[in-house]
């Protein structure tokens, strides 16, 4: 190849004369089309080299021993533009792994219908990756738990009646198919084995936290390796539960431990008696939920856990290393029978090495430093990457808003309220709309609220039902004659974990009554706000408090990372040039929304801001830091 480079190069085939000029350009052609399949041969051949197998006590990069230091990063979490710098600091921190699950509700979000394009485009993210030098180990399960809507299960398995996730239940089994063989698609072909730099895929996720049944998992690993597959997998579940989520022949690795023995002997007793050793996901600190304090642990309580894993040979996967924001309704929530519903904030920060900005952290340097400690002879880490410029926004006002009450959708009508699932609707609110005979006093009782409600007297807000403080009843005193009965309902995020999976419908999902009779004839109007527009506008009655859209616009003269400041706001959503930045709500503890330079632009910018709780408000900042940890009580009468 070398050789036909050469010749190619000195223009030995260049023809002496004129005559023979176009018998020699095709000679010339025919050459270079010679030359690049050689490239491309060899290039291949380079990539398929590579080998990634178990031994005895260590993984085994072509036939090596080789300690996975890894980080995990989500791809929806991160602007697709900002992928590639988010792993040069991972390179930096002497990571040589990136760990990501896959969110089958943003790959079919609506049933039967795929999408890999933007920043869903995963295999893209794998690709940059592997040009940034980076291995990955790829957690494509149905169920990802990962604080993210409904565990990451479209909201549409719901409305498919009798299908149970995270079963055997056929209905679920060929959805999930269906959706496994098309992430095969994508990405099965950047495995290790088929010259990519997928070195692991992971079946299931912490199944023993949840069930114990080996059938059900073999049927996973079974799809995955007909999806395509066919290099390593493995298993991860925390150390109390590893027995009832492993399945034989699997690795199984542990979540939550870092304890050297303790991982050596809970691998060997269920793994034929050898590692190799894996800590599949390792907390240097956790998430947020609202109306708790941000969670920070110090680095200090960390570098020595890490420094005795990787002095003990041990793999690592640091959940998280860059959380990132949760956005586009993407937040999920937990709820367990000793705690009330938790949503969870947009804010993904998880006090991680890596901000939600992408910059470093004490906690960053720390770790890099006993990492370094670590390296081979002869090895060192790239310089750290300059910290991303931020800005702030001098205040500016909204000038246009628009009541939702002014601008309903077409209605559905029922004789009882309808769920989210029943209307299709995947996120954001339904209005049930209602009249009942006034006049009168009782409590106004919502069933099974799911999650958060505004409730209107004659479009005049007369209350709050909130589901984390298990409000469902509201004392009312109604005026004289007919009176019209709204109910304004959010869906704050499906649970995510545990066994409230399968009770995740939204809306109001039980009877409606007022002093104990049951209140029927309801209309209902979807408000999914999938993008900043309010869809087939007609006009109602004007309300005096009722949710706003407003919209606006800013000039910059240049872009950089910003924080928009919602403390003076209530509650809501707001979308910058079209892109949605994740919720806000005044209880905190997250204050500001994160702006990235990316989606922002020099000159005009967008601005779109719906507010559920304080339709009077309409000035606007951004700052230059994040308020992440300021928590208060709000009056919104």
């Amino acid at each position: 190849m070398i050789g036909l480079r050469k010749i190619a190069q000195n223009g030995t085939f260049l023809p002496k004369n004129k005559g023979h000029l176009k018998t020699n350009f095709k000679m010339k052609a025919k050459l270079l089309w010679l030359v690049a399949i050689c490239f491309s041969l060899s290039a291949f051949g380079q990539q398929a080299k590579h080998t990634f197998k178990l031994g005895e006590t260590d993984f085994l990069l072509d036939g090596k021993p080789f300690q996975i230091i890894s980080g995990e990063m989500h791809y929806p979490r991160v602007p697709k533009e900002a992928w590639r710098a988010r792993m040069k600091m991972a390179k930096a921190m002497g990571l040589n792994t990136i760990g990501t699950y896959v969110f089958w509700n943003l790959h079919e979000p609506q049933k039967g219908k795929f999408d890999f394009s933007g920043n869903n485009n995963i295999s893209e993210f794998v690709k940059i990756a592997q040009e940034e030098g980076l291995w990955v180990i790829l957690r494509p399960s149905p169920y990802v738990c990962a604080e993210w809507e409904f565990g990451g299960y479209p909201y549409w398995l719901q409305t498919e009646k009798g299908l149970v996730v995270r079963s055997t239940e056929q209905q679920y089994l060929d959805e999930y198919k269906k959706y496994i063989i098309e992430v095969g698609k994508q990405l099965a072909p950047l495995q290790i084995n088929h010259g990519g730099n997928i070195i692991m895929v992971q079946v299931e996720n912490e199944y023993g936290s949840y069930a114990a049944d080996k059938n059900y998992l073999d049927i996973n690993r079974k799809m995955f390796i007909e999806a395509g597959f066919d290099g390593l997998l493995y298993t991860c579940d925390p150390a109390a539960d590893v027995k009832d989520g492993h399945l034989n022949g699997l690795l199984p690795a542990l979540n939550g431990i870092d304890n050297p023995g303790k991982i050596r002997q809970l691998v060997n007793e269920n793994h034929s008696g050898k590692g190799p050793y894996f800590i599949a996901e390792w907390y240097p600190a956790w998430f947020d939920w609202w109306g708790t304090p941000h969670h920070t642990v110090p680095a200090e309580q960390y570098t020595q856990k890490l420094d005795s894993v990787l002095a003990a040979g041990i793999s690592i996967n640091m959940y998280m290393f860059h959380g990132g924001t949760t956005r586009d309704f993407m937040n999920g929530a937990n709820y367990k029978d000793t705690s009330p519903y938790e949503p969870q904030t947009s804010s993904y920060d998880y006090d991680a090495p890596l901000n939600e900005a992408g910059n470093v952290t004490k906690k960053f340097k720390a770790f890099r430093s006993v990492v370094e400690k670590h390296l081979p002879a002869g090895q060192s880490l790239p310089p750290i990457p300059a910290a991303k410029p931020s800005m702030a926004i001098a205040p500016f006002k909204l000038n246009t808003k628009v009541a939702l009450f002014n601008a309903l959708p077409k209605a559905v009508k029922n004789a009882t309220p309808l769920t989210f699932e029943d209307l299709g609707q995947d996120y954001g609110y339904v209005l049930y709309r209602t009249t009942i005979k006034g006049g009168r006093k009782g409590e106004l009782q919502l069933k099974q609220l799911r999650d958060y409600a505004l409730v209107f007297i004659n479009q005049q807000r007369a209350g709050i039902l909130d589901r984390r403080l298990n409000q469902n009843t509201l004392s009312l005193d109604l005026p004289a004659g007919e009176v019209q009965l709204d109910v304004f309902v959010e869906n704050m995020g499906r649970i995510n974990f545990g066994k409230y999976l399968l009770e995740n419908k939204k809306g109001i999902t039980g009877q409606v009554t007022f002093d104990g009779a049951e209140i029927k004839n309801w209309s209902m109007y979807g408000f999914p706000f999938s993008n900043d527009r309010i869809r087939n506008t007609s006009q109602s009655k004007a309300n005096g408090n009722g949710p706003t859209l407003q919209k606006g616009s800013f000039q910059l003269s240049t872009a950089a990372d910003t924080y928009l400041d919602m403390t003076d706001w209530g509650k809501g959503v707001v979308w910058i040039n079209g892109h949605n930045l994740g919720k806000y709500w005044a209880i905190g503890p997250q204050q500001t929304l994160y702006i990235p330079q990316e989606w922002l632009k020099k000159g005009k910018n967008e601005i779109a801001v719906l507010e559920l709780l304080k339709p009077d408000q309409k000035t606007l900042k951004a700052i230059g830091q994040p308020i992440l940890n300021t928590l208060k009580k709000i009056n919104v009468d």
